[in-house]
């Protein structure tokens, strides 16, 4: 059969619309079946039977079921980030704000209209699709301000102990002492905005007066300080020491839906990722960390409050303690349920640890290369994670072309559907970089470029702790009989969250800080601890609005 056959109706959908299978092969006959969803959903292509596309039997992702989160993965040059870009210009459309990082810097281009050329008017005839060039309201953004963006920042205290620790490659223990730093930090309502404060802090700690005052719960040790801050400096020393301070950028300014009711496409520029490939990664996650620890419970919704799609998502998982993978677990777990949806985007499924994937409904495959025997494992073990299907699916995976696929996804009834090899439309945004000078204005236009672009330094651990060094000599003399770290409470009004870490206080917390275990404070998130540093699965403070 040839694409341009005009089969009869056969039969009808659920919604009554006919279903022109006459003369399709039975294979396609049941994708078209298993992907004629009743209600709105996102258009990806057209099935794709021994090279050729059958319009007949679209290929659809059901609106609502975004939240249950999905993997695009496929081997470099495949199409992957084009299949972000068409999936988020169709979100974009139906209302559902999007966040996309642009690693390679061709993604700006979904803000302009695309440019018609044989090539796509070829492809959008192929599929069936009615193209016609539209860009999307976007805001473009720079990590710690290192690009054209707006710049993004967060205070040490905000990003956590969890997710600094991965940053700096730090092992349990490091990680754990790190941990002991931020109690310390926000029990004595020591201000960590940026690297300076964690580094005064630890300073002070590894001091004899500093020692003095950890004496009840448990050391930090001077080859353990000087590990993390050999690494903080190494940090700072990269440049990714300007992304830690204030202002905080405010996850809720990623739910913005415009005037004329298109979601927002927020788009982070990361044109340096290859140099900081942990900061990029853990950024990302306490995105979805702070998302996920203020909004609300929604249970499952018409459609999601936000689309995030996590690119590179390798870098995440690479080298990643037990207890952050945890963390990250329980967050794809529970975030559905704000109202979230998290795409996972890497070359192979393998690159995602096997309890993340496992949550991941909707799949989108491009081609995977096997020229090497580590290849033909990875490809084994893809295809075993596929339905059942009529398809060679391992001679499929390999022999796609760009702009091709393998997708299944969850229906509307929350069944996957039918395995469906599929030619993919074409973006209608452009499918390239954004002009510099046209970046520079969409940035300027900016309602959020007043309340982001400059830098704040308030007075925070390093300002109090040089006052405190510079008082006269009785400040150090040693406490009265009888006197202990309860006659030194947290003065009241420096932190909002030094009042309410005090309530968290009791007996349970100094014996987990004493126990030689003190590792497992970095696994117990839902301990008396693990509350009063952080509320949050990655140790993350809530945010003070």
């Amino acid at each position: 059969m040839t694409t341009d056959q005009k089969p009869g109706p056969s039969g009808e959908d659920a919604a009554g619309r006919d279903l022109p299978e006459a003369g399709l092969p039975a294979a396609v006959r049941e994708i078209a079946a298993g992907y004629a969803f009743t209600g709105p959903a996102l258009d990806l292509g057209a099935a794709l039977l021994d090279g050729t596309a059958y319009p007949a039997a679209p290929v659809r992702i059901p609106l609502p079921v975004l939240n249950r989160h999905g993997l695009v993965a496929g081997a470099t040059g495949t199409g992957k980030t084009k299949t972000l870009q068409l999936i988020a210009e169709q979100l974009s459309a139906q209302g559902v704000p999007v966040f996309l990082a642009d690693i390679k810097g061709d993604v700006s281009g979904i803000a302009a209209p695309g440019t018609p050329g044989a090539r796509i008017t070829g492809r959008a005839a192929d599929v069936g699709q009615d193209w016609t060039p539209q860009g999307c309201p976007a805001e473009f953004y720079a990590l710690g301000g290192q690009g054209a963006g707006i710049p993004v920042r967060a205070t040490v205290t905000s990003f956590g102990p969890l997710l600094l620790a991965k940053v700096l490659d730090l092992n349990e223990t490091q990680e754990a002492s790190l941990g002991l730093v931020f109690h310390y930090a926000d029990k004595q309502g020591l201000e960590l905005y940026d690297l300076k404060d964690l580094t005064a802090v630890i300073t002070f700690l590894t001091s004899p007066e500093g020692k003095a005052e950890l004496k009840d719960i448990g050391g930090l040790s001077a080859a353990t300080a000087g590990v993390i801050l050999r690494s903080l400096t190494v940090l700072d020393n990269e440049g990714a020491g300007a992304f830690f301070g204030e202002p905080e950028f405010d996850t809720a300014d990623l739910l913005r839906v415009g005037p004329t009711g298109e979601g927002t496409v927020s788009v982070l520029e990361l044109p340096a990722v290859q140099d900081r490939p942990r900061l990029f990664s853990t950024f990302l996650m306490w995105l979805l960390a702070d998302l996920h620890q203020e909004l609300p419970e929604v249970g499952d919704l018409d459609k999601p409050k936000l689309v995030f799609f996590f690119d590179e998502a390798h870098l995440l998982f690479k080298g990643a303690s037990e207890a952050f993978l945890e963390a990250i677990t329980q967050t794809v777990r529970l975030i559905r349920s704000k109202g979230i949806g998290i795409f996972f985007v890497t070359q192979s499924p393998k690159d995602v640890p096997g309890e993340v994937l496992a949550q991941l409904g909707n799949r989108v495959q491009h081609a995977l290369r096997a020229f090497t025997p580590d290849d033909a494992k990875a490809l084994k073990a893809t295809v075993s994670t596929f339905p059942r299907s009529s398809y060679d699916l391992a001679e499929v995976l390999t022999s796609l072309g760009t702009g091709e696929a393998v997708v299944t996804v969850l229906s509307e009834t929350g069944a996957p559907t039918p395995v469906a090899a599929t030619r993919l439309r074409a973006p209608r945004s452009l499918m390239g970089p954004l002009g510099e000078q046209a970046l520079r204005a969409a940035v300027d236009a900016s309602p959020l470029g007043a309340r982001y672009r400059d830098a704040i330094d308030r007075e925070s651990a390093y300002e109090k702790l040089a006052a405190r060094a510079a008082r006269p000599e009785p400040q150090d003399a040693p406490p009265p009989a009888g006197s202990g770290r309860t006659d030194k409470p947290a003065k009241p009004g420096q932190d909002g969250r030094a009042g309410r870490a005090g309530k968290d206080e009791g007996g349970l917390l100094g014996s987990l800080l004493a126990n030689p275990a003190l590792k497992s404070f970095a696994r117990s998130a839902g301990t008396q601890l693990g509350r009063e540093i952080s509320r949050s699965l990655f140790g993350t403070s809530r945010r003070r609005r």
